[in-house]
């Protein structure tokens, strides 16, 4: 078949439209619904989780790019209650992930291949232990690994335990799916249980699939959720290996489900999905979390939008050119700003750091971002924002807040 060709920015519109960005935001007219929820979820097939809570969890993160203010309490029943919408489990990297889903990732539960040390090492060097652990959450779960440690026979030689082994035994049976996570608590602890009191009946008895099956969903539902990429955009989506990738791509190309493609200064073939939208216009406006599928994977960004992002949590202060927890902001079809951002809760602000324009920015940059700024800031139950002391966009941004403020 020859293969499409895509210029970026119809490469760029089709990969908006696949995440949910061509659609009107909900909650900027009416009250967010469970439906709602539902939609992102099965689009996206997972909500990454990320431990900073500088400004709002990253999990939270893309309803609200999306739908715009939503009650996240309906995050938590989607996650945390019966019959759970997510589970969680390593799909990009630790995630909240579409329950439907769950036998896809079988494989994974399987081989084991992405295990740390300390998992692998208490499975090897101490069965009995990590079955005593499975033991006590069949026993008494759901349970956080503190309260296990709590349980654990008071003669400590018997396994030379630690708090740290306790938390490597409950995270080697949840990489291998023997228990799952409950929810998660108010000190952001996996709360574990077995499977069969969390995953709905429908997953744990549907036949499993071989990895090759389990693949080819991957595969088919990344490309469903991007639009349009490369084998590394598909295979970074849920972080596959790259030779089941291939062979899963080429299924799926003989199926009809992947259309071969080209994108204008891309060197690297690119697979469309046969569901994928080119939409002729697109009107949002969203910041993004560091951790959305959008941008997830910066080579991707970077080639689609033209914007270099990345993440200095780590960089440290002195080094760092932009800030510790740096949003983009997504105006139409571009990647326009970027913003450094804190919730001060204490003082109910959120706080703007600093705050930067792309080449590329139109000249209504600020008023859009400062109203998406306002609508942030109401969502996170902040009474203010405060303005930017620092960045090219920091004076125009000023002004503006000081419009939408009043």
């Amino acid at each position: 078949m020859t293969p499409q060709q895509l210029t970026v920015l119809q490469a760029r519109r089709i990969a908006l439209a696949a995440q949910g960005f061509t659609r009107p935001r909900v909650g900027l007219s009416r009250d967010v619904g469970s439906a709602h929820i539902a939609r992102v979820i099965e689009r996206l097939g997972f909500f990454q989780i990320d431990s900073v809570n500088v400004l709002q969890r990253a999990h939270y993160m893309p309803l609200f790019s999306r739908l715009g203010p939503y009650d996240v309490e309906l995050l938590h029943r989607a996650s945390g209650r019966a019959p759970r919408r997510l589970f969680e489990y390593w799909a990009h990297e630790a995630a909240l992930v579409d329950v439907n889903l769950w036998q896809a990732f079988q494989f994974r539960m399987e081989a084991g291949a992405r295990m740390w040390g300390g998992m692998i090492r208490i499975a090897r060097d101490k069965p009995e232990f990590v079955e005593w652990v499975l033991d006590e959450v069949r026993a008494n779960g759901p349970l956080t690994a503190r309260e296990i440690e709590h349980d654990v026979p008071r003669q400590r030689d018997n396994w030379g335990w630690n708090w740290s082994e306790v938390k490597a035994a409950l995270e080697y049976l949840f990489y291998k799916g023997q228990v799952t996570a409950a929810r998660r608590n108010s000190a952001f602890e996996r709360v574990y249980d077995l499977p069969e009191r969390v995953i709905p009946r429908a997953q744990l008895e549907a036949p499993p699939l071989d990895a090759a099956e389990a693949h080819r969903e991957l595969v088919g539902h990344a490309a469903r959720a991007l639009g349009v990429g490369t084998a590394q955009c598909l295979r970074d989506y849920f972080r596959l290996q790259p030779g089941p990738t291939k062979a899963a791509i080429e299924d799926l190309l003989e199926t009809g489900e992947l259309l071969p493609a080209t994108i204008a200064g891309w060197n690297r073939p690119a697979y469309l999905h046969r569901d994928a939208v080119l939409s002729r216009k697109v009107q949002a406006r969203a910041l993004l979390s560091p951790f959305d599928p959008l941008v997830f994977e910066r080579t991707r960004a970077e080639r689609l939008f033209g914007f270099r992002y990345r993440i200095e949590i780590y960089v440290p202060a002195d080094q760092r050119v932009h800030g510790y927890y740096v949003l983009p902001f997504l105006l139409g079809d571009r990647l326009v700003a970027r913003v450094d951002l804190k919730a001060d809760r204490q003082a109910g602000v959120l706080v703007v750091h600093g705050a930067w324009a792309e080449d590329h920015a139109p000249a209504h940059t600020a008023g859009e971002l400062a109203a998406e700024l306002r609508l942030m800031a109401d969502w996170l139950g902040l009474g203010s924002v405060a303005p930017p002391a620092k960045g090219d966009l920091a004076g125009e941004l000023t002004r503006a807040l000081a419009s939408v403020l009043d």
